[in-house]
């Protein structure tokens, strides 16, 4: 099974439902899931059997436009007032990666711009708009491609953490997008993959489809990269993000942060890769930014046998943490790099 072979998000136009690849299975399953209710679209965004904040945007996109097929509703301000309790609806499943909220907005407002036009027609507005959500992704991450290999040279090491490859997005990826893309061009390039505590999308996800692009990797458990950056065997640190604010403060999977002073502290360039989409320009700062909160048992009872913590504990899991502006090398967009200061360069990639 070649992994980079699956699409993590798609629209089967036949039936039509929203196709997953359930990444919770993965690496040792790999299973399609064929959702047409929007329940069940939710549930998998809320449980990560699709993940990443390009492809929750892209999922969304599709639920959306399948709940509206779903309305048996043929008045315009019916059924824009119940577009409206299921685009909030699905806005509810994560509330920390801005993508997700900025693929609805767009479907949504699809619909809004064919006031006039009979149901059918709107909802065939939304179907074009959700298609295009995801072909730009694509495009997108290409790019981010192009500007992050300028950033490394063929041979070099680059330390990652969570998934911010082809399965968190339409195809290549934002901070794997440079391995992805310069493999097709004969390059090699060495990764360490921090596994991520506590959802192991390094270990489970971020490996497995290095491997499977035959990309020399390596596995480190989390509390190991500041050893591999003494050592020196960093030449970058490349990470995804899930919403950033105006002045380059990067939201990003639990643990990013610590890496990031860690690349300060040794002298190791810290790159952000995310599409325009995922700067949220109405957010001054990082401390505008609503944390998820996840259930204990991700940190207590998953990927064990049995529950290794005692009964009665506390337990704090935050999924993202903000990385501080300050700590930041360059921001790898699909319009540029931006570098401090970042409330300028930000503004120009716009």
């Amino acid at each position: 099974m070649n992994i980079l072979t699956y699409e993590s998000v798609s629209l089967d136009e036949n039936e039509p439902a929203l196709l997953i690849l359930d990444q919770t299975k993965l690496p040792g399953h790999a299973e399609i899931l064929r959702l047409t209710d929007i329940h069940d679209i939710h549930r998998a965004i809320y449980t990560l059997q699709v993940r990443g904040a390009p492809a929750i945007g892209i999922a969304a996109a599709f639920g959306l436009y399948l709940s509206a097929r779903s309305l048996s509703i043929n008045d315009y301000p019916s059924f824009m007032a119940a577009l409206k309790e299921s685009r909030d609806y699905l806005n509810s499943a994560r509330p920390t990666a801005v993508n997700l909220s900025w693929a609805l907005n767009r479907v949504y407002s699809a619909a809004e711009a064919s006031e006039g036009k009979s149901i059918p027609e709107i909802i065939g507005a939304m179907r074009l708009e959700a298609v295009a959500i995801k072909d730009e992704d694509t495009e997108t991450c290409r790019r981010i491609g192009e500007y992050g290999l300028t950033l490394i040279h063929d041979g070099a090491t680059i330390l990652t953490h969570c998934n911010a490859g082809q399965l968190a997005t339409s195809k290549y990826g934002t901070a794997l997008a440079p391995i992805h893309l310069g493999r097709e061009r004969g390059m090699n390039f060495r990764v360490y993959c921090d596994e991520t505590r506590p959802l192991l999308q390094g270990a489970r996800l971020t490996a497995f489809e290095l491997l499977a692009d035959g990309v020399d990797t390596t596995l480190i458990c989390d509390n190991m990269a500041a050893q591999v950056m003494k050592e020196g065997r960093i030449d970058a640190v490349f990470v995804g993000c899930d919403r950033l604010a105006a002045n380059g403060d990067a939201c990003n999977k639990i643990g990013t942060s610590g890496l990031a002073v860690l690349a300060k502290y040794y002298g190791v360039p810290f790159y952000v890769f995310c599409p325009a989409s995922t700067i949220d320009m109405s957010i001054q700062t990082g401390a505008e930014i609503v944390i998820e909160q996840r259930p204990a048992e991700e940190v207590t009872e998953m990927w064990y046998s049995r529950r290794m913590a005692p009964d009665g504990v506390k337990v704090y899991n935050p999924a993202f943490d903000v990385t501080d502006n300050g700590l930041i090398t360059g921001i790898v967009t699909e319009n540029g790099i931006a570098r401090p200061p970042f409330c300028e360069s930000l503004r120009n990639i716009f």
